[in-house]
C-alpha cells in the first residue's frame, strides 16, 4: 500500500510538473508572439540611437534591479513550510529595498548621463524608477504561487500584461513619442502585472517590518543576490564598456542583434527554470532521478535551441531585410556572430535553477564570479576591435564559462562533460547538417529573388531537413520528443484490496 501511495503521490507530481511547463511556457509563447508583433514594428519605426540610448539605460537599471529583493522572498519557494509571518516579513523586506532604489537611481541619473556623454540618459533613468515601485506587489504574489507549482493565473496576467505593453508600446512609437516610447512600454508592464496578480491572487496583505526570524531568508537570498550580482556584470560589461566607445547608432546595432540573437536563452528558457527549480527541489533526494531530469531537460532543450541558432546564422541577411528593413542591415554580421554563441549560453543558464535546487548557492555564486571576470576581459580586449570584436567576446568567453560550470557542478548534480555531450549531441549534430544544408541552396542553387522568399524558402528547407535528418539519424531521440508532446496524465495504479 505504501507503494502505491508513493506511485500515485509521483504521478501527481509529475502531473502537476508538466501542467506548470504547459501553462508556464504555453502563455509565454503566445505572450511573446503579441510583444514581439509590437517589437517589430516599433522596431522599424524607431531609429538605432534610440536603442542606443535605451542600452545605455539599461545597464544602470539592471545593475540596481538585481537588488530588488526577488531573491529574498524566493527562499518561500524552497522553504518546508512557510507563514503568513513569513510572507508580510518578504513583502516589507520588498518594499524597503524597492523604494531605495528608486531614490537611488534618481540620485545616480546625471552621474550616468556623464559618463556616456548622453544627457538624455539621465530623463530616462528618472522616469525608469517608477519600475521599482511595482515590484514587491508582483513578486510575492509569484513566488506564493510557484511554492505551489501553480502557473496559471501568473500565466494568464503575463499574457494580458504582454497585450497591454504592446498597445501602449505601438501607440506610442506612432505618435512619435521616440526613445520614450522604450520606456513607456516597460513600465505599464510592470504596473499592470502588480495590479493584476495583487486582484486575483487576492494578496492583500499589509507588510511586517519586524524582520526577527528572518535569518534563513536573508542568508538564502544574500547569497543568490552576490551570484546574481556576478551575472550582471558578466551580462552587462559589454554595454557599459562599449557605451564611452561606440555611437549610438552603433551601440543600437550591437544591442539590438544581441537582442534578437538572446530571445530563446533570455525570453523562454527562464520561464522553464522557474517550473525547474521547485521540480529539481522535490528530487533532490534522489540522485538519480535528479541527474536524468536535468539530462532530459538539456536534451530537449538544446534538441529547440541549436536549430534556432544555427537557422539564425544562415538566413540573417534575409531575415533582417525582411523583418526590420534597410535602416537595420548594419546588424547582420552581429547576428551571425551571437548565434554561434548562444548554444553554449543556453545550455549553461540551464544549470542555475539544477545547483539551487539542491541548496548550493555557493556554487552559482563562484560560476558567475567566474564570469564577471572573465566576460568584461573578453569585451576590454574585442571593444579594441570595435562592435565586431565586442560581439566576437561572446564566443570567445562562454565555451570557458560552461566549461567551469560543468567543473565546479558535476559531482552534485551527476553529469560530467561527457555526459553532457552525449545529452547534447543529438540537437547539435542535426542541426549543423541543417545548417550545411540550407547554406549551400543559399548560395548555390537559389537565383536572386525578393528577400521575403528568400526568408521563407530557406526556413521551410531548414525546417523540413532538421525535422527528417533527426528521424533518420537521431531516433531514440525523436521517440523521445513525440512521447513528451503526446504524453497522456500517467495512470494511478489502482490499490490492491486487502485479503
Amino acid at each position: 500500500m505504501p507503494q502505491t501511495q508513493d506511485t500515485a503521490d509521483e504521478a501527481s507530481f509529475g502531473s502537476r510538473v508538466r501542467s506548470a511547463v504547459i501553462w508556464r511556457s504555453g502563455t509565454q509563447i503566445l505572450g511573446q508572439i503579441v510583444s514581439w508583433s509590437s517589437t517589430l514594428i516599433i522596431l522599424r519605426i524607431l531609429d538605432p540611437s534610440d536603442y542606443g540610448l535605451f542600452a545605455m539605460t539599461q545597464v544602470i537599471l539592471a545593475f540596481l534591479a538585481f537588488m530588488n529583493g526577488y531573491f529574498f522572498a524566493s527562499s518561500l519557494i524552497q522553504a518546508d513550510s512557510v507563514g503568513k509571518q513569513q510572507i508580510r516579513q518578504a513583502f516589507g523586506i520588498l518594499l524597503l529595498i524597492n523604494v531605495g532604489l528608486a531614490l537611488l537611481q534618481l540620485v545616480l541619473a546625471p552621474y550616468a548621463a556623464d559618463y556616456y556623454n548622453q544627457p538624455m540618459v539621465a530623463e530616462l533613468l528618472r522616469w525608469q524608477s517608477l519600475i521599482y515601485l511595482a515590484t514587491p506587489f508582483l513578486v510575492i504574489p509569484e513566488v506564493v504561487l510557484s511554492r505551489d507549482l501553480e502557473f496559471k493565473r501568473p500565466a494568464l496576467v503575463n499574457l494580458l500584461s504582454s497585450f497591454i505593453g504592446a498597445g501602449v508600446g505601438l501607440a506610442a512609437a506612432l505618435s512619435d513619442w521616440g526613445v520614450w516610447t522604450l520606456v513607456i512600454a516597460p513600465i505599464s508592464v510592470f504596473w499592470s502585472r502588480a495590479i493584476a496578480l495583487t486582484i486575483l491572487t487576492k494578496m492583500y496583505i499589509w507588510p511586517s517590518f519586524d524582520f526577527r526570524g528572518t535569518g534563513h531568508m536573508v542568508k538564502f537570498g544574500s547569497t543568490l543576490l552576490i551570484a546574481h550580482g556576478f551575472w550582471i556584470i558578466q551580462s552587462q560589461a559589454d554595454i557599459f564598456i562599449a557605451g564611452r566607445v561606440l555611437s549610438p547608432h552603433e551601440l543600437g546595432l550591437y544591442a539590438e542583434a544581441l537582442f534578437l540573437a538572446q530571445v530563446f536563452a533570455a525570453r523562454f528558457v527562464p520561464p522553464l527554470n522557474e517550473v525547474a527549480f521547485p521540480a529539481y527541489s522535490r528530487l533532490q533526494d534522489d540522485p538519480s532521478a535528479f541527474a536524468y531530469s536535468f539530462q532530459k531537460a538539456a536534451r530537449l532543450v538544446m534538441l529547440i535551441a541549436c536549430p534556432l541558432y544555427v537557422g539564425m546564422a544562415v538566413t540573417a541577411a534575409p531575415l533582417v531585410e525582411t523583418v526590420l528593413g534597410d535602416k537595420w542591415l548594419g546588424m547582420i554580421p552581429f547576428i551571425v556572430i551571437f548565434a554561434i554563441a548562444m548554444p553554449i549560453m543556453t545550455l549553461q543558464i540551464l544549470f542555475s535553477p539544477a545547483i539551487n535546487a539542491i541548496g548550493k548557492p555557493r556554487i552559482s555564486a563562484e560560476i558567475s564570479a567566474f564570469g564577471a571576470v572573465v566576460m568584461p576581459i573578453a569585451f576590454l580586449i574585442g571593444v579594441r576591435f570595435g562592435a565586431t570584436g565586442l560581439a566576437w567576446g561572446w564566443v570567445a568567453a562562454y565555451p570557458l564559462l560552461l566549461a567551469f560550470t560543468v567543473l565546479r557542478t558535476g559531482k552534485h548534480i551527476g553529469v560530467d562533460a561527457a555526459t553532457l555531450w552525449r545529452s547534447t549531441w543529438p540537437g547539435l549534430s542535426t542541426a549543423a547538417a541543417m545548417g550545411l544544408i540550407v547554406w549551400g541552396l543559399d548560395r548555390w542553387i537559389l537565383p536572386p529573388m525578393a528577400p521575403p522568399a528568400q526568408l521563407a524558402i530557406l526556413v521551410a528547407t531548414g525546417g523540413l531537413s532538421y525535422v527528417a535528418l533527426l528521424y533518420l539519424g537521431a531516433r531514440e531521440t525523436w521517440d523521445e520528443l513525440v512521447r513528451l508532446v503526446v504524453k497522456r496524465k500517467a495512470p494511478v495504479p489502482e490499490p490492491v484490496p486487502a485479503e
